[in-house]
């Protein structure tokens, strides 16, 4: 394996040393990265197989496959990790040892202006993880209806003012389309609360990428089918960066559903897949913050496949 010394640029690896240990690698297992990005965590886990390992990495973004490299027992999928059964079940493989998912945008998307996910440059309005498919944030913004828009920047921005926003989007889309990132930023800017304008802007764009990557229901869909893929005694590690991802996450390692709600089986026992290793999530120390300050939002949690479920 080739190191790439842009790897760390591409994307700084979060909580790298708390991932590796709650994924406990077993040398010998089949391992498995769903958010592949430059390849830092990977990297890393791959380190700690024998050659009889395997690890399997997942990546939509077709940007992320120049960090990939060649070896016999690695495997990139050019592929959303909500297909993760029938991508494993292509490659003859029924069930692996542990599952890393570091969620969200990288830091290499953040940084191409071109892709339209920060708040910072003026370009065109896109969004997409995937740019070969998909509705755009641009779609999206310009042809959603009020009510439409109104409804997610509530529910995924968690903003106070939806139907303020909704109203500015769709008063100015009348005399020409939102075209780029700096427009939208030129509409929301009269609304924004003062001395929070940045916080406000980063949670409508934080709302229109995840509509427009249907990151909630990918989660959901990628979630259930880790319990099918893991062995008993298999760890899941998923990192989360706002509270929508945490919130399913946390959900379904402590219930089994993503409601929260308990579901009992006809004795009185919890059916459930999993069982937290720890409590609460584990965030990033002081010395890592400094470092690198995309870590402030991180939650990991780590839990453990039950027998038998």
């Amino acid at each position: 394996m080739e190191e790439n010394k842009d790897q760390y640029e591409y994307h700084v690896p979060v909580m790298l040393q708390e991932c590796l240990d709650g994924l406990d690698i077993n040398p010998d297992g089949i391992y498995i990265d769903l958010t592949f990005g430059g390849g830092g965590h990977a990297r890393e886990m791959y380190k700690l197989l024998s050659e009889k390992g395997k690890l399997i990495v997942f990546d939509q973004d077709a940007d992320a496959k120049k960090n990939a490299w060649s070896a016999p027992n690695f495997h990139f999928v050019a592929s959303n990790f909500s297909f993760l059964k029938n991508q494993l079940r292509m490659l003859g493989i029924s069930k692996v040892d542990g599952i890393l998912a570091d969620l969200g945008v990288s830091s290499h998307q953040f940084n191409e202006p071109e892709r339209g996910f920060s708040i910072r440059s003026d370009e065109k309005l896109d969004m997409r993880m995937n740019q070969r498919s998909g509705d755009s944030a641009y779609d999206v913004v310009n042809n959603y209806s009020e009510e439409q828009i109104m409804t997610m920047v509530g529910k995924y921005g968690e903003v106070k003012s939806p139907r303020r926003i909704a109203q500015a989007i769709c008063l100015k889309r009348q005399s020409s389309p939102i075209a780029t990132t700096g427009q939208l930023i030129a509409v929301l800017e009269p609304i924004a609360p003062k001395f929070k304008e940045n916080k406000f802007y980063a949670q409508v764009f934080q709302a229109i990428r995840i509509e427009v990557n249907d990151e909630m229901n990918v989660l959901e869909r990628m979630l259930e089918q880790t319990s099918e893929v893991l062995k008993p005694g298999g760890r899941l590690v998923v990192m989360s960066y706002h509270s929508l991802e945490d919130r399913l996450v946390k959900n379904y390692i402590k219930s089994g559903s993503f409601s929260g709600k308990v579901e009992k089986d006809f004795f009185g026992n919890i059916l459930k897949p999993f069982k937290g290793i720890s409590r609460k999530p584990l965030i990033a120390n002081e010395e890592e913050l400094e470092r690198n300050s995309r870590a402030r939002s991180a939650k990991l949690r780590v839990a453990e496949r039950n027998e038998g479920e």
